[in-house]
């Protein structure tokens, strides 16, 4: 199941093979969930290698009966902390702690490499508001989205681009997903500290020139922001995309003002009106 926009696709057709993609996978699952999995494929090879150690003729010295203190000798071998108090007694207790090391070593390195890779991916915490505003602005008709650093961090030469994407037929008849971009009125933002409007006007040249909410909101389009900039703190590239289904947006209303500034002079910014919109003064 995905979900594009306001809508939801079921993919078909594609061979569901965790390992193909693992990289992937592993970026895009939820910590609990990305953390659970780690845990289980730790516990998991340590209990294989205990059932190995368990297959020989006491190979491991001073560890009991049963499997708990071989699966503690293989927990201590992987992780490499080797307590002194059980050690490989046979050469078949060297043999599999051999291949244990080896194995523990490429495995704990993977698992390294994941948590640092999910960790130090450069994000752009950018909030959208979550409904698109058709409203007038200098004397024209303008689609709008607005969007706010949740960090007290400087975007610079951060730049925006905007496509409308919709069904379209060829001349042949076939039918097609089309992108269309939507020019902006200001593309480019050359410090992005708080929040920052898109426009996009109705136009003769617009996609949207002669369409009416009713039309609209029956329509398959969906839109899309992008977002790319240099963030400051990190010195790197970030990038940050949100889309709209055609149904998100709301004609004849205005965003509800986020920035003011108090008796003292003090500007502020509240988060937690960002989707706010309201209808257009009469």
């Amino acid at each position: 199941m995905r979900r594009i926009g306001g809508r939801r696709i079921i993919a078909e057709g594609l061979e569901g093979n965790l390992w193909k993609d693992i990289y992937f996978n592993a970026m895009t699952v939820s910590w609990p969930m990305f953390i659970a999995v780690l845990a289980a494929a730790f516990v998991a090879i340590n209990f294989v290698f205990a059932l190995i150690y368990d297959l020989g003729d006491k190979p491991i010295a001073n560890a009991r009966e049963g499997l708990a203190d071989l699966f503690f000798f293989s927990v201590e071998t992987v992780s490499t902390v080797g307590y002194g108090d059980m050690h490989p007694q046979t050469d078949y207790g060297h043999i599999v702690a051999t291949v244990e090391n080896f194995i523990g070593l490429l495995t704990l390195a993977m698992m390294t490499g994941l948590v640092f890779a999910r960790i130090s991916r450069p994000r752009a915490r950018l909030l959208f508001a979550r409904y698109p505003v058709v409203a007038p602005h200098n004397g024209v008709p303008t689609l709008m989205f607005r969007m706010a650093n949740a960090r007290s961090n400087f975007i610079s030469e951060a730049t925006a681009k905007t496509w409308m994407i919709g069904p379209a037929v060829s001349e042949e008849g076939r039918r097609l997903v089309g992108f269309q971009p939507l020019r902006l009125v200001k593309s480019e933002n050359p410090t992005l500290a708080l929040s920052w409007t898109l426009f996009h006007p109705i136009e003769a040249d617009s996609p949207l020139f002669g369409m009416d909410e009713e039309t609209l909101s029956a329509s398959e389009i969906n839109f899309v922001v992008s977002i790319v900039g240099f963030d400051e703190t990190s010195g790197q590239t970030v990038h940050a995309r949100d889309v709209f289904a055609a149904q998100d947006v709301r004609f004849g209303q205005e965003y509800e003002d986020i920035i003011w500034i108090d008796e003292n002079g003090m500007r502020h910014i509240d988060y937690a009106k960002i989707n706010a919109t309201r209808p257009l003064p009469k």
